[in-house]
């Protein structure tokens, strides 16, 4: 397992909750040491406007700051895509999030959507036809499934609110597909007991970890890839990724 990072990450870029201080920090705590870290580059405006518009980017470009830290998220999702591609699964510890982020809108604290950034330059650079993108963040990725609707990127997100059954549907989506080129995750950790979803444990993220694995490993040779979107109680944050890392690595 490779975690993609940059220490500008750690910057607080604007007043949201997924910029506070600390955040990043939490997560750091419990990956440090135990996985290899990667140092990403920037993603090119070429990158970007594969999914966004140009009245899009330019609206973030009118913050500089936030441009280039929102650019240096999408290279994040970039570098785990391309190591997830080679059979090295790979987190993107990231942000700002993006899955709010459709190609002329941003919202939700994301401004550019990093996971459609890097599949779309797959598909360009025809390493993918198809993929499936997992979101088990509390909030549904609208931006993404603007994105991909109609093509064959596929975004699936749960629909059901109780834990069991949230958990059994993703076990019987991801054992029901067949073929895809790459499983990428939109790795939300709001959902926890004790976070703004009050729904999944710990083990929860561990076990969504490992269900990712194994499908990937049955359906499109181990290659996956996950970036982070919310998570916002500093205190159980880390320990859920690294429960997540676990069971995906």
């Amino acid at each position: 397992m490779k975690v993609i990072y940059h220490p500008s990450y750690t910057d607080v870029y604007s007043s949201d909750p997924a910029s506070e201080p600390g955040r990043m920090e939490a997560i750091l705590k419990e990956l440090e040491g135990r996985y290899d870290f990667l140092k990403p580059q920037p993603a090119a405006e070429e990158d970007l406007r594969r999914v966004h518009g140009q009245s899009h980017v330019h609206s973030i470009k009118r913050d500089p700051h936030l441009y280039e830290i929102a650019c240096l998220a999408a290279g994040g999702a970039i570098m785990a895509a391309e190591m997830g591609m080679e059979g090295e699964p790979s987190f993107g510890l990231i942000r700002p999030p993006g899955h709010h982020a459709s190609p002329e809108h941003c919202w939700g604290f994301c401004f550019f959507n990093n996971i459609a950034v890097a599949l779309a330059k797959l598909k360009a650079e025809k390493r993918i036809e198809k993929a499936l993108i997992l979101d088990f963040d509390l909030h549904f990725g609208d931006g993404t499934n603007a994105v991909f609707t109609g093509s064959k990127v596929v975004y699936f997100q749960p629909g059901v609110e109780y834990r069991e059954g949230f958990m059994k549907e993703i076990q019987e989506r991801l054992n029901r597909e067949k073929k895809y080129d790459i499983l990428a995750v939109s790795a939300g950790f709001d959902r926890h007991v004790d976070d703004w979803g009050g729904q999944l444990t710990t083990e929860d993220y561990r076990t969504m970890g490992r269900i990712t694995k194994e499908a990937a490993e049955r359906v499109c040779k181990g290659r996956r890839f996950a970036v982070l979107e919310g998570g916002y109680n500093h205190d159980v944050l880390g320990r859920n990724v690294r429960a997540f890392l676990e069971g995906m690595d």
